[in-house]
């Protein structure tokens, strides 16, 4: 029988935690302090663990260390002297701060952004365009306190609202926070460092007229929907170019009152013929044409960032229970996404995500060169198939 062409004499996994820098882990968890009072179990190792677990797709702790104990005689492809006990492993989790892990996720956020592929591909001629959104991970249990009213019968979920912001043409969070699902959604906005001439863009569940004067006086300009029931006076309506009488309904200055002071923005009242509806836009810049406001407001839709997140990643059973290791889980659950879209933007093959990591959660105890089959999938088929008809007919008499 031949060799396989995609032999490698590590496995598919450590390929991946290849991207991780051990030594810069070592130093982020010295600053936080994060290994003070583990003997063996340190921080990177728990990053390790927690990479199996969400790549191998696990759901419990019972399911992971069944897995390290398949694979006992590979632990040292993982840069690990022994896998840690259920009980350990659950302890780390409960204890050990996520912050943590948010930090090594900046970091690699840093380190890789620049090899992250330009999914969102945009005509505007704007540098730094920031997008703010949210999702809502539900929990079964009431560690965080759910959104909504109390439903009539059984218990409401909690749940824990995951805030991002990301740069327009970039596919990953460049700036995460978690909430509680009933926090409101504009706490998050003075979280932002955004510099001058920059724009954020976000939808009307933000709204923070404070936040909104704070970005004016600091020259940072935002895009984002009016609520239906905002009160404001009219004070100047400007001329909608000819060619753009269709779309531009109205397009003036309006004053808003905020603890005492006028605040003058932009509302452009837009019609969208793709969807036959009727938009109210908001913003501080006074430049732009008014379609580029609407053409700006466009780039917010970033959902598919969360399906992609949700749907190849266990982030619907947890490995603990506390708001610790539910923020734990899914910082590295963001970390094994920017790593793998790294992969996935250097083969020369254009793979869908989701089969990408299908492929590799099937494979990663398997001795096989990652670029090698990506780059190429169907070469030992294509050699096999176009080799010696006999080789296939070894019955054959």
């Amino acid at each position: 029988m031949n060799k396989s062409n995609y032999f490698s004499g590590q496995p598919l996994v450590s390929q991946l935690i290849k991207y991780l820098d051990r030594e810069e882990i070592n130093r982020t968890a010295k600053k936080e302090g994060s290994d003070r009072y583990y003997k063996k179990f340190h921080t990177y190792d728990h990053l390790v663990t927690m990479l199996m677990t969400v790549i191998s797709g696990c759901s419990s702790l019972r399911e992971i260390s069944g897995l390290f104990l398949a694979c006992q005689g590979r632990i040292g492809h993982l840069g690990l002297k022994d896998f840690p006990r259920r009980s350990t492993f659950a302890e780390a989790n409960s204890k050990r701060s996520s912050d943590v892990f948010a930090k090594i996720y900046q970091k690699l956020y840093r380190r890789y952004r620049s090899f992250l592929p330009d999914s969102r591909k945009s005509n505007l001629p704007l540098k730094d365009l920031y997008i703010v959104d949210s999702t809502t991970i539900s929990l079964f249990s009431d560690v965080l306190k759910g959104a909504g009213r109390n439903p009539r019968e059984g218990k409401k979920k909690g749940g824990i609202k995951v805030h991002t912001m990301i740069h327009s043409r970039e596919d990953v969070p460049s700036l995460v926070r978690f909430s509680s699902a009933a926090t409101h959604d504009h706490v998050f906005l003075k979280e932002l460092e955004l510099k001058r001439g920059s724009f954020v863009v976000f939808d009307k569940g933000y709204i923070d007229y404070a936040q909104y004067a704070s970005w004016d006086m600091e020259g940072v300009f935002f895009v984002t929907r009016q609520k239906e029931n905002a009160v404001y006076e009219s004070l100047e309506q400007f001329a909608v170019l000819q060619r753009d009488a269709e779309r531009v309904m109205e397009d003036e200055v309006i004053s808003i009152d905020v603890k005492g002071s006028p605040l003058l923005l932009r509302r452009v009242f837009y019609y969208d013929h793709a969807n036959d509806s009727i938009y109210e836009f908001l913003s501080n810049n006074f430049e732009l044409e008014a379609t580029a406001i609407a053409d700006i407001y466009r780039q917010r839709e970033i959902e598919s960032l969360f399906k992609r997140l949700k749907q190849n990643f266990p982030l619907k059973y947890f490995l603990g229970e506390s708001q610790n290791a539910i923020e734990i889980q899914i910082w590295v659950s963001l970390i094994a996404q920017l790593i793998l879209l790294v992969i996935k933007e250097r083969t020369k093959r254009r793979w869908a995500f989701s089969n990408m990591v299908s492929f590799i959660r099937s494979h990663a105890l398997t001795y096989i060169n990652l670029f090698k089959f990506l780059d190429n999938p169907n070469v030992n088929w294509n050699k096999l198939t176009s080799g010696d008809q006999n080789q296939l007919n070894i019955f054959q008499t």
